[in-house]
């Protein structure tokens, strides 16, 4: 099978894949935060939640719903800052797949990724992995940051083709 990385592309690319999955997952889950609400454990991520309170009208009283799900509409989400940080995680979960995926390929299919496509997408992943780094560093989570961040530092500056 024809390729058009080096060694050091290979390994990029597979890191890559990895980390673009692991930033999927982690947004599309709902543990970004927990707590304990009316004696009940809860957890919600940006636009998903698990265990949160509804109006029981039949006992005119606050019932919590042991289930997970994702808000109503897009204006569910409690704030805006929750909508922008889902937005902006969105689109960083993109490009990381962007890329992430336009490399597998490249391992693969022999002149697909040139010198200049490589810079290109160190500099997409770079983009794409900073759009998530200001969310998770609020709760404290690096990730793959540092690893992301390495390889498209490193690819943008040194591609060697």
């Amino acid at each position: 099978m024809a390729s058009s990385l080096t060694c050091t592309g290979v390994i990029w690319a597979l890191l890559s894949f990895l980390c673009a999955a692991t930033s999927c997952v982690g947004f599309f889950m709902p543990y970004w935060l927990w707590g304990s609400q009316l004696g009940k454990p809860v957890s919600f991520g940006t636009f998903r939640r698990c265990s949160y309170p509804v109006h029981d009208e039949s006992r005119q009283m606050m019932v919590m719903v042991e289930e997970c799900g994702r808000y109503a509409s897009f204006q569910g989400i409690p704030s805006a800052e929750w909508r922008i940080c889902t937005v902006v995680t969105g689109l960083g979960c993109g490009l990381l797949l962007l890329v992430a995926l336009t490399a597998l390929m490249g391992c693969c299919v022999s002149e697909l990724i040139s010198r200049t496509v490589g810079r290109v997408a160190g500099g997409i992943q770079f983009l794409g992995e900073r759009a998530q780094a200001g969310e998770r560093q609020r709760e404290g989570d690096r990730g793959c940051e540092a690893g992301s961040v390495l390889t498209a530092k490193s690819l943008m500056w040194g591609w060697n083709s």
